[in-house]
């Protein structure tokens, strides 16, 4: 008998490696304002197109003993290991969610997470085309899983459906407005600020400890982080830290571990 879990994982990490390769394009063309469409992918030492044959993901580094088929640069590893990378939280997280509609929604933020986290680790920012279009596909998937609800149980179902949702994006919001208007845009920028109802949109749809966790979470870790940064001398207090590879760490703890931590707590003031 098919196990549709694992069947379901590995499904995901293919369609992960595939997106992965499509991540490594957007993490090099968008900040430069290129376009991810046109021209093809090619050698950046000898210019030299890229091969179909050559375009498969890991498996085409592999062959190729990570250098260019033509001049024999060496191709950087990041691009299969980000490539892997994507395919093994794809494997991940598709199973942590409780229909189709919001598996979508999932791997969608996911894929994006991952080049919106290389970027603003290597230009400090966190560009609002690709927050906007993950924040449409997942709102479109989850949209679909809605109107089907309502056209089985009517409307007050689809809305029971939607409201944990919306509600999660407007929590998320809030709550990045709310930091970014009172520091004044220095304890944040705007694109965390856009990044923030996305990111409670999905968890949201999954639930309201995956949503109040992952919110918590990100905020702890970045706290955390940036506690070890002053300590150890690698950033002063003016420094800049980009904030949003943390949200989306959290985010990611919300969704893998949200109900197991937020019963943890709840044990540990006694209301469980």
């Amino acid at each position: 008998m098919v196990d549709l879990t694992l069947l379901a994982s590995a499904s995901a990490a293919v369609l992960g490696l595939l997106v992965g390769s499509f991540v490594n394009v957007v993490v090099h063309r968008v900040p430069a304002g290129v376009s991810v469409v046109s021209p093809r992918s090619s050698c950046p030492s000898c210019g030299g197109l890229v091969r179909e044959r050559d375009n498969i993901p890991v498996l085409s580094w592999v062959l190729l003993r990570g250098r260019c088929r033509d001049c024999r640069a060496p191709i950087s590893v990041r691009y299969p290991a980000v490539e892997a990378g994507t395919a093994l939280l794809f494997a991940i997280v598709a199973t942590r969610a409780p229909g189709l509609p919001e598996v979508l929604a999932i791997l969608a933020v996911t894929g994006a997470g991952v080049a919106l986290a290389l970027i603003d680790l290597e230009h400090g920012r966190l560009p609002f085309a690709v927050t906007g279009w993950a924040g449409g596909l997942a709102l479109a998937a989850l949209a679909s899983g809605w109107v089907s609800t309502g056209v089985d149980g009517g409307p007050g179902a689809a809305w029971d459906r939607a409201v944990p949702a919306l509600l999660g994006a407007v929590t998320w919001l809030a709550v990045y407005a709310a930091v970014w208007a009172s520091t004044r845009g220095r304890g944040m920028g705007l694109g965390d600020v856009a990044l923030a109802p996305v990111l409670g949109l999905v968890l949201g749809a999954v639930g309201p400890a995956q949503s109040l966790t992952g919110l918590v979470l990100g905020f702890l870790t970045g706290a955390a982080a940036g506690a070890v940064l002053l300590t150890t001398r690698r950033a002063g207090r003016r420094t800049a830290i980009p904030f949003g590879p943390f949200m989306l760490l959290g985010a990611a703890l919300g969704l893998l571990a949200g109900p197991a931590l937020a019963g943890v707590y709840l044990r540990a003031v006694g209301l469980a």
